[in-house]
C-alpha cells in the first residue's frame, strides 16, 4: 500500500500531537503552530485512502541541521510499512544535513539500522512543587526576542528563529531571562500540557542561573511539572535530584553525521523531545 504523502496542516498536527499524547509523551497544548512555523514543508502526513495514517516532522535549522520527531503511524495501521515509506520522504526534505532525534530506549536498534548513532541519554524528571529552592532571583527579568535569540545561538545546534518566535508567544506560556553585567545569559520557557506544565528550554551557565529560572518558572504552579536534562549535563543531573525531582523515562539521543557543535554546558533542560 502506498502512502498519499503531502505537507501537513494545523489539523493533521493536532492529530499527530493526540497521537504522540496517547503514546504517554504529553504534549504541549499548543505545540502545533510552533513545529509548523519551524518548516512547514518538513511536517508531513500520509493518506491511506483519504485518511491520515503516519507522520512526522523532519525540520531544517539552516543548511547544516535537522531534527526528526513526531514519527507516529495510527495504531490500527501499524505493521504494514507505512512509516517507512514517511520516513524516507521525511528523509529526503533534510538532505545531507546532520540530522538528530531522542529515541525511547525500544527503537533505538532500529534508528541505528537506519545510520542513527546512539549518544548520552536525555531524562525526563517530574517536580510537584512550585516552591522555590531559596536562590536569588536578582538576575532574572522580562524576556525579549533579542535576548532568546542570543542565547539560543550558543545552546541549540543550528538557526531556529521562525520557531522560537512561535514558542514564545504561544498561549499559556510563561518566558524569562536571565542577564549577567547586562548581557544575555539564561533562558527559559513553562508551557501548558495535555497534562501539568514543561520547562524547556532551560539555558543557563551553571547551577545558580539554572536554579533561579527554574524557580521564578514554576513558583506558584498548583500541578506537576516536568524537565528534561541531558545526562552529559552533570552539573544538571545533580540539580534535579538535590530538589528531589523524581526520573520517569528516558530517551537516546542519536545523530545521523557528524554530531553538531554547540555548547551543551548551557542546556539544563531541552526545549522538545519531539524537535530538539
Amino acid at each position: 500500500m502506498d502512502l498519499c504523502i503531502r505537507h501537513a496542516t494545523v489539523a493533521d498536527t493536532e492529530r499527530a500531537l493526540d497521537w504522540a499524547a496517547g503514546e504517554g509523551w504529553n504534549p504541549g497544548r499548543h505545540d502545533a503552530a510552533s513545529f509548523l512555523a519551524a518548516d512547514p514543508e518538513g511536517l508531513l502526513v500520509g493518506d491511506l485512502g483519504g485518511e491520515p495514517v503516519a507522520f512526522i516532522a523532519c525540520v531544517r535549522y539552516g543548511s547544516a541541521y535537522g531534527a526528526v520527531g513526531l514519527y507516529l503511524v495510527a495504531p490500527q495501521r501499524r505493521g504494514r510499512g507505512l512509516g517507512m515509506q514517511i520516513w524516507n520522504a521525511g528523509h529526503v526534505h533534510l538532505g545531507d544535513r546532520t540530522r538528530g532525534l531522542d529515541a525511547v530506549d525500544a527503537q533505538v536498534a532500529n534508528y541505528a539500522r537506519s545510520g542513527y548513532v546512539a549518544g548520552a541519554h536525555t531524562y525526563r524528571y517530574e517536580g510537584r512543587s512550585g516552591a522555590a529552592a531559596g536562590t536569588d532571583r536578582e538576575d532574572v527579568v522580562a524576556l525579549d526576542g533579542e535576548t532568546a535569540a542570543a542565547v539560543d545561538a550558543r545552546a541549540f545546534p543550528g538557526p531556529r528563529a521562525a520557531f522560537l518566535r512561535a514558542w514564545l508567544e504561544q498561549p499559556e506560556a510563561r518566558t524569562l531571562a536571565l542577564r549577567r553585567d547586562g548581557a544575555a545569559a539564561g533562558y527559559g520557557v513553562l508551557r501548558r500540557c495535555r497534562v501539568g506544565w514543561k520547562v524547556g528550554p532551560l539555558f543557563a551557565p551553571d547551577v545558580a542561573g539554572a536554579e533561579a529560572l527554574l524557580d521564578a518558572l514554576v513558583a506558584d504552579l498548583d500541578e506537576p511539572y516536568w524537565l528534561d536534562v541531558p545526562r552529559d549535563n552533570a552539573a544538571g543531573t545533580a540539580m534535579v535530584q538535590r530538589r528531589g525531582m523524581a526520573p520517569t523515562f528516558r530517551t537516546c539521543r542519536m545523530y545521523a553525521g557528524a554530531p553538531p557543535t554547540f555548547d551543551a554546558s548551557l542546556v539544563f533542560g531541552v526545549t522538545s523531545l519531539e524537535l530538539g
